[in-house]
């Protein structure tokens, strides 16, 4: 049964195994499809015979390499906007520190593009340093 997150977990697949195409649509909770798409993208095979068996390492490598290459990094000063899909500078350059923990918290902000709620995980220790210079405020007198 097809799950309903669009996240794959690279970890369901084991590296000792071959697989099918409909094996590893089971394994991942997906439907064949996607993994037929993979196949013509560059996911390697074991030959060209039927039914096209898959390796496990291929399969899992070629799912964390997907995973990697949508990542975009937030750099000095960026928080990510979900909406955006893509770090922003925050209106305004100010941010509020929220502390989730003792020693960590988010730093929150609105989007310039969007006008919503964009957010950073911080440690406290590295707060100067990730925020570069940003204005932090620190609601409630923390």
């Amino acid at each position: 049964m097809p799950r309903t997150s669009h996240r794959l977990d690279p970890r369901r697949v084991k590296l000792h195994l071959s697989y099918t195409i409909e094996e590893a649509a089971r394994a991942l909770g997906v439907h064949r499809n996607p993994i037929r798409n993979w196949v013509r993208a560059g996911l390697t095979t074991v030959d060209g015979g039927r039914p096209t068996l898959i390796l496990g390492r291929a399969l899992k490598a070629f799912l964390e390499q997907r995973r990697q290459s949508s990542r975009t990094p937030c750099g000095f000063g960026e928080l990510f906007c979900v909406r955006c899909r893509s770090p922003q500078r925050p209106a305004g350059d100010a941010v509020d520190y929220l502390p989730t923990t003792a020693n960590s918290g988010n730093l929150q902000g609105i989007c310039p593009d969007c006008s919503t709620m964009i957010h950073r995980c911080v440690r406290r220790d590295r707060l100067a340093e990730v925020a570069g210079d940003l204005e932090i405020a620190f609601p409630g007198g923390q």
